[in-house]
Order: structure tokens, then sequence, then C-alpha cells
């Protein structure tokens, strides 16, 4: 009489963790972007065709992408430098420097745009030099740019970091011992395989970008169609009471940042296959 054993789950208690999972995954994101799409339609059309048509709607979309995109391609650049001097150099308190990239993980956003305003505000500590000069940071869409830039800087660099910690450092001086300028080894060595973790951080920092709101507000100056971004219309809208127009903005929102991170997500696809196809040839 033969015996069929039983194929037992590598992880014990699987089935029943990833039911949990699944259940709680519902009820925190599926059911509330449930409720996000079908709550603007419960008063009729109207509410979802008066934002389709109101400018000011338009106006904050327009600031709050333009912003976030802005920042995020900053966020670029002085995230590598950061990770490179994180994993290859020998920076003076590299540990405290380690420390401080996450300090926007951990700081409160409304204390992040208080303390911005301060510094970049007409009387600040460089708001008023600046403003001698001719350059106004605060209360104008380049303030929205500089708290966007703090809050998103963390995302590129973590998401550099472990990749270039990984890379052997002999792959340079192989590249260097060949003849290689040092901007053919940046480029033919270290962009490559860099390019899919460079445009996944750039990813969360957009992501993160267009929903924020505590390090935005104080140092926007919030001036409609010019300074005002998404996230304080809807509460303009929800102060208002028009809860059919709040979700109403809150759905474009939603839909517009979708449609980003989708065609972002495709690119980073793209460069990684672009990485594997020389290997697999």
């Amino acid at each position: 009489m033969a015996f069929r054993l039983r194929r037992r789950d590598a992880l014990p208690g699987f089935s029943v963790s990833i039911g949990f999972t699944l259940v709680w995954i519902g009820l925190i994101v599926a059911l509330p972007l449930v409720a996000l799409v079908l709550r603007p339609w419960q008063d009729g059309t109207g509410a979802v065709l008066r934002a389709l048509h109101d400018p000011r709607i338009y106006a904050a979309l327009r600031v709050s992408f333009g912003c976030a995109a802005l920042a995020a391609l900053l966020d670029v650049p002085m995230g590598l430098l950061l990770a490179w001097a994180l994993v290859r150099g020998r920076v003076p308190g590299r540990r405290a420097i380690d420390a401080l990239i996450d300090l926007p993980f951990a700081l409160p956003t409304a204390v992040t745009g208080i303390t911005l305003a301060t510094l970049y505000g007409p009387n600040g500590w460089l708001g008023a030099p600046l403003a001698r000069a001719g350059i106004h940071i605060a209360f104008t869409p380049a303030g929205i740019v500089t708290a966007l830039v703090f809050v998103g800087l963390p995302f590129v660099v973590r998401a550099v970091e472990p990749v270039l910690r990984a890379l052997p450092p002999e792959m340079e001086e192989a590249s260097m011992l060949l003849g290689a300028s040092p901007f053919q080894t940046v480029r033919h060595v270290l962009l490559p395989p860099l390019l899919p973790p460079v445009i996944g951080g750039f990813s969360l920092a957009f992501a993160r970008c267009i929903g924020e709101y505590g390090s935005v507000i104080f140092i926007a100056g919030n001036q409609p169609f010019r300074s005002e971004i998404a996230p304080l219309l809807i509460v303009v809208r929800l102060q208002e009471f028009d809860y059919s127009g709040a979700t109403a903005i809150a759905l474009i929102l939603l839909v517009s940042a979708l449609l980003c991170q989708t065609g972002v997500s495709r690119l980073r696809r793209r460069a990684s296959r672009g990485l594997v196809a020389p290997d697999a040839a």
C-alpha cells in the first residue's frame, strides 16, 4: 500500500498568514481605493464635471506634478553623489551623514515646513541675503521644490546605495587599467547597473512628492494659480463641506499619479532588460 506524503510548505502556517495578509490588504488598501473611486459619483456627475471644468484644479495639479518632477530630478544627481560618498568615499563623519539622510523619514513634515520657511523667509538666515540678491525662495514655487527635494532625497540614496555597494571596485580599476578615462568609466561601467535603481529611486521620490502636504504648505505661500498644491486644494474643499468636489480632486490626483508611475515602471523595466541583454548574448 502506497502512502502519499503531504507536501509541506517551506514556511509553517503560510496559508493562514497569506490569508490574513490578503484580508488586511483588502481592508487597508483596496477598500479605501474603491471608496475613493465611487464617492464622487454618489451625488451625480455634477461634482465630477465641476471638478473637470475648474481651472483652479488644473493649476494646482500642474504645480504639484511640475514641482514633484523637478524635485525628483534634482534628487537624482545629489542622491548619486551622496551614495558614492557613503560607499566609496572616505568622508569624515560618514556615520553622522548616513543617519542624517534618513532624517526626513523621522522628522514630522510640519516641522520640516516651519524650519524651511524660517530659513528661507524674507528675514531668514538664508532668505535675507538671497532676497537682497533678488532671489525669493519662500512663498514661491521655488520653495515648494526646496521642500520636496529635502523630502525625496533619501529615496534615491537608499535605492542606489545597496547596488553600488554590491559593485566590486575591481571593475573600476580594470577600466582604468584598460585606458578608459574617468568619464568613460562612469558612463560605461558604473551607470548601466545603477540605472534601474536610479529610476526606482526617482519613482519613489516622485510619488512621495506628489502627495506631500505638511512640509510644503508653510513655505509655498498657497496662492491659487501660482503656488497652491493639489493636496491643499482637497483640504480647502473639505473645509467648504464640498465632499464630492474634494474626492473628485483626489480621484483625478490618484489616476494621474498611477499613470505617471506606470510610465516610470515601464522605463525601469526597459532599463533592466537592456542591462541583462548583453550578458545573455
